[in-house]
């Protein structure tokens, strides 16, 4: 007697229909499994609508007034415009410098009522009532400052990008020291500091990227000028950056 376990001969004429039946057996499961698998698949794969972006209303200009170098500018600008911006752009001072925008160069030095800012980390429209000074502002009446002066006679610039920030900075460097203000270097924070070292003036300029590498003659140049050396020349009106000057 055979069983279900024995093989069959291939020989045997009863085999042979049975095996295009279990072959159309396994190709129709196979098809109705991908079938019932494809709705899932299509959800899975379908990605949601984005709802509709939301368009905010433009604020439109307004006037704001800033007082830069002793005169007033009124100025149509948008809230979110930048000091930076409204000097170059809209008052046409293009001394400041944008640089890196981030407020990590420092050559969009300014100073707001005698504070050194990064011109473009705020807003125009927050300066309303204060005294700007950019870097056409530091001569006064055609006479360049001690600090320029200062510049120009230990070649504290190169390529002259940086320049105006710098000259910014270390103005209000000289006044901060002055009024005894201390730095991350200072000996005794609670105490004004004894001196304006090199480290002390290196410290306090460390806001004001120089690519060119002038940093040394610039310690010299504001060196001079807190020691009282060039003063007397830019007042006078010497030109020391000649070199028959020296």
């Amino acid at each position: 007697m055979s069983t279900h376990n024995e093989c069959q001969d291939p020989g045997d004429p009863d085999a042979t229909p049975q095996q295009p039946a279990r072959r159309r057996f396994l190709q129709s499961a196979a098809a109705a499994a991908t079938v019932g698998a494809a709705p899932h698949l299509r959800a899975q794969t379908q990605t949601p609508a984005a709802p509709p972006a939301q368009i905010n209303p433009s604020v439109p200009p307004r006037p704001v007034t800033l007082t830069v170098n002793g005169r007033a500018y009124t100025l149509q600008l948008e809230p979110r415009v930048t000091l930076l911006d409204a000097l170059r752009e809209y008052a046409g001072l293009m001394g400041t410098k944008k640089g890196c925008d981030r407020g990590q160069c420092g050559a969009c030095t300014v100073l707001a009522d005698g504070r050194r800012i990064n011109s473009c980390l705020t807003l125009a429209v927050m300066h309303e009532g204060e005294n700007i000074t950019t870097v056409e502002g530091l001569a006064a009446n055609g006479v360049l400052s001690p600090m320029q002066r200062a510049f120009i006679e230990h070649d504290a610039f190169q390529c002259g990008y940086c320049t105006p920030g710098q000259l910014c900075s270390a103005t209000a460097l000289l006044n901060e020291f002055r009024s005894g203000t201390a730095s991350t270097v200072t000996a005794d924070v609670r105490h004004r500091p004894a001196q304006l070292s090199d480290d002390e003036i290196r410290e306090r300029m460390s806001g004001n990227i120089c690519r060119c590498g002038a940093y040394a003659n610039i310690v010299a140049a504001v060196r001079a000028v807190h020691e009282g050396r060039g003063a007397s020349s830019a007042a006078s009106g010497i030109d020391t950056a000649r070199p028959d000057n020296a």
